[in-house]
């Protein structure tokens, strides 16, 4: 199995992924691009972050491609997309991945570094409800150096706008209908693929006996994202981007 691993074109796999996650969010890349941009313009070309529940590590790779003096710790749970960014970063010493479970009150404790200059996920925490949600930003608190950033881009729902809501969300629906017509490939598709991968057929088993079927928690707004963040700590928090489906949220420790 080693030596199958090493002859895997782990670039595919992380590009299949991109492919896959832009079917639901085509901005993606301009989330990405934001996010960096206050990086350099909080912490400067050279931070110490940490890409919280990283999965394949899409956040490392647009990090490095940047900013080639930074340095990344990726945390997830998820074995099969682990073995992706273990594998694409293989050899990289600046990379280092962590597996931990976010809900676990301990996580921070398998991390290398006691702080970091930036702690940065995306898509990743709309899974947890509020109460864990609000735990899990008190840890990043105390994570984040004094004049450090969190940042989380995900989807964040005003439920003061639900005819908004329902507008975007029919119209973000019919372009992803039609995309899928066109042969995109979804959130299904790909794990049934990665089922069937020599390599990734353990892990992606092992991924659904952790997980279960994917399930999103409530997903709150975005003032209820930068109240929570500052009583996590940081001194300021707000919204720096948003699409009509998601937001970017800023915090400054």
């Amino acid at each position: 199995m080693a030596e199958a691993a090493r002859g895997t074109d782990w670039q595919s796999w992380q590009e299949s992924w991109d492919r896959q996650q832009e079917w639901y969010m085509p901005d993606r890349e301009e989330r990405f691009r934001v996010m960096l941009d206050m990086v350099e313009a909080a912490v400067g070309p050279a931070p110490r972050v940490l890409d919280l529940a990283c999965g394949t590590g899409s956040i490392t790779d647009r990090l490095l491609k940047r900013f080639p003096d930074a340095t990344s710790t990726g945390v997830d749970l998820d074995p099969a997309l682990l073995a992706i960014a273990r594998g694409t970063f293989e050899g990289d010493d600046r990379v280092t991945f962590v597996t931990a479970d976010l809900k676990d009150p301990a996580w921070t404790e398998r991390l290398p570094h006691s702080s970091y200059d930036a702690v940065l996920t995306a898509t990743a925490l709309h899974w947890l409800h509020s109460e864990p949600l609000a735990e899990l930003y008190g840890r990043i608190g105390r994570l984040v150096r004094d004049g450090g950033v969190f940042m989380n881009a995900d989807h964040m729902i005003d439920t003061g706008t639900p005819r908004i809501n329902a507008v975007e969300r029919a119209h973000r629906h019919a372009v992803m209908d039609r995309a899928r017509d066109r042969g995109a490939v979804d959130w299904a598709d790909w794990w049934a693929l990665a089922a069937k991968d020599p390599v990734l057929a353990e892990p992606t088993a092992e991924r659904f006996r952790v997980y279960g079927e994917h399930a999103d928690g409530d997903m709150p707004s975005p003032q209820w994202h930068a109240d929570t963040l500052r009583a996590a700590g940081f001194g300021e928090a707000r919204a720096v981007w948003c699409s009509p489906s998601d937001t970017l949220i800023l915090a400054l420790k």
